[in-house]
Formats: C-alpha cells, sequence, structure tokens
C-alpha cells in the first residue's frame, strides 16, 4: 500500500488558523509531520488546530506573527526551528483577496496590502526557510496560488498580480535550488468552500453562477486540497519541481466552452 509519510518531519504552515490552512494542517500532522501553526490574530483558533492535532497523537505548536513584515517572517520560522529542531516543509498558505474596485477606483494602500501578504509575504517566510533546508540540504516549499494566477478577476487586480507572481517566484526559486535537494511547487485552488467565500456558496442564485464556472460543478472542499499539498511535500513527489498543480474542480478548461465558441 503506498502511503504518504511525513514522518520525523516539522512543517510551517501559514495561516493555519482557518479554512485551507487548517486542512492543510491536519493532513499533514496525519501524515507524521510535527506542524507549526501559523496565525496572526486568531489566537483562539489557532489554539484549536493545536488540540485536534494532539488529539490524533501529533505534535503542534501555536505561533503568531505578521508575515508582511520580514523582521517577524524571520523570528517566525526561527521560532519554528528552535522548538521543533527543523523546517522540512514550508506552506505559504497566508493570504486575503482585498477590496473589490477597479484601478482607478480603488485605494493603492489597499492594494499594498494585499501584495504585502500575498507576495512579500511568502518572499520572507521563503528566505527565511532556505538558510535552514540549505543546510540540511533537504526541505519542500509549497505556495498555495490560485486558479487566479491564470484567470483574470475585474476588481481583484492586486490579488490576481500577487497569486501571478507568486507562480513566478516559485519557479525562480526552484530554479536557484534544485541542486540543493530543495523542491518549490505552488498549488492553485480553485473555487473551495470556506468561510471566507461564504457570501457567495450560502446564497443559491450566486452558488448556481459559480458552480457554472466549474467543469464537475461543484465547489472544492478543503481537504481536496490539502491531499495534494500532503503529496506534494512527500517522497511520492520527489521528482516534481517548479510547477503548478490547479485543483479546480476544471476551472481552467473553461467548462463555458464545452458548447461550442
Amino acid at each position: 500500500m503506498i502511503q504518504i509519510d511525513l514522518t520525523g518531519r516539522t512543517a510551517l504552515v501559514t495561516g493555519a488558523s482557518g479554512g485551507l490552512g487548517t486542512a492543510i494542517a491536519h493532513t499533514l500532522a496525519q501524515a507524521g509531520a510535527a506542524v507549526a501553526v501559523h496565525y496572526r490574530s486568531g489566537r483562539a483558533q489557532a489554539d484549536s488546530v493545536v488540540t485536534a492535532i494532539k488529539a490524533i497523537g501529533g505534535r503542534a505548536q501555536a505561533f503568531p506573527a505578521d508575515i508582511s513584515d520580514p523582521e517577524a517572517a524571520a523570528r517566525l520560522v526561527q521560532d519554528v526551528d528552535r522548538v521543533f529542531g527543523s523546517v522540512d516543509i514550508l506552506v505559504n498558505n497566508a493570504g486575503m483577496d482585498g477590496t473589490c474596485a477597479v484601478v482607478g477606483k480603488d485605494d493603492p494602500q489597499h492594494w499594498q496590502q494585499v501584495l504585502a501578504v500575498d507576495l512579500a509575504g511568502p518572499y520572507y517566510c521563503a528566505r527565511a526557510a532556505l538558510g535552514i533546508m540549505q543546510k540540511n540540504a533537504r526541505g519542500v516549499i509549497i505556495n498555495v496560488t490560485s486558479v487566479h494566477e491564470f484567470i483574470p478577476w475585474k476588481g481583484y487586480s492586486a490579488y490576481t498580480a500577487a497569486k501571478a507572481g507568486l507562480s513566478m517566484f516559485t519557479k525562480t526559486l526552484a530554479q536557484e535550488n534544485a541542486d540543493k535537494g530543495i523542491r518549490v511547487l505552488a498549488v492553485a485552488p480553485g473555487a473551495i468552500q470556506t468561510p471566507i467565500n461564504e457570501s457567495v456558496w450560502s446564497d443559491p442564485a450566486s452558488l448556481k453562477d459559480l458552480d457554472k464556472k466549474i467543469a464537475m460543478g461543484r465547489l472544492g472542499e478543503p481537504p481536496e486540497i490539502a491531499q495534494v499539498v500532503a503529496f506534494l511535500a512527500s517522497d511520492l513527489a520527489s521528482y516534481m519541481t517548479g510547477t503548478t498543480v490547479a485543483v479546480d474542480g476544471g476551472m481552467l478548461i473553461y467548462p463555458q466552452f464545452r458548447h461550442g465558441g
């Protein structure tokens, strides 16, 4: 039987106090990894994730940080290394989509904030983790992008720009570290049912419109993303680096065109 085995490895999951991050943290722990549960402000939620992981016999601890601050991001990685003795897997999951506004009617500060969290944050965390991974000649960095690294999204230019930038950062970082035992990949989720988009899936009309954009005709579930992340983090994906894996129910095959152009 083929199993995902992350025993003996430490994973840092940013934004692990809710949504996709929580599912990723749980799944990596189920595969045997010790998990650093990062949060920015949701301490209670992060503690509940830690408690759930410990309940299944796993190791976990919550770590606070504002990853858009380079010094705070570096301290986060250092603290995880100090507590667990290594950082073998980094999952850059923390992110935000920002305020919906077309360019020219938007707020430049909001635009910069999205890039600070969604693009600069993963850079700061990866930069800090690389020193540890290079010393150990082993490591995996997984950046959570979005189908919007490929698909434009009116009103969310900062988000799409950040995710597209994170995709190219993934490729470049992979190129720089492929001969050092470090793999770098991206996972691009489609529409996943999480609290952050509850306003869409809880409204029947909005949900029906969204489902038309998905070839499989339904939203994804957080574990469906988390299981792909766990696979990519494991040795089962040992010959994969520098690419994006879309987990989107077929959103990128443009299902509206299935009946012709």
